[in-house]
């Protein structure tokens, strides 16, 4: 999965990829650096302690980002 998010300080969107498959899991800051993570929950503990939903232009995306990593969480909890 690839997630745009659309930052109030960048004409590039910032971009979070969870790739199960492969073992990716990373972001695309609005300075164009990055992150990478071992799992969906360290990537998770990562947006929440450094982005809020006012940092992004749309408040609903960043609320919806949320929503889809809690499930995806949750679904690595039950081994799914």
């Amino acid at each position: 999965m690839e997630y745009n998010l659309y930052s109030k300080d960048s004409a590039y969107p910032c971009e979070v990829t969870i790739d199960d498959e492969n073992g990716r899991y990373m972001i695309r800051k609005a300075d164009t650096s990055g992150e990478v993570f071992n799992s969906v929950e360290d990537l998770t503990v990562w947006i929440r302690a450094n982005w809020k939903e006012d940092d992004f232009r749309s408040r609903k995306q960043y609320n919806y980002l949320l929503e889809i990593l809690e499930e995806m969480e949750g679904r690595e909890d039950t081994g799914q």
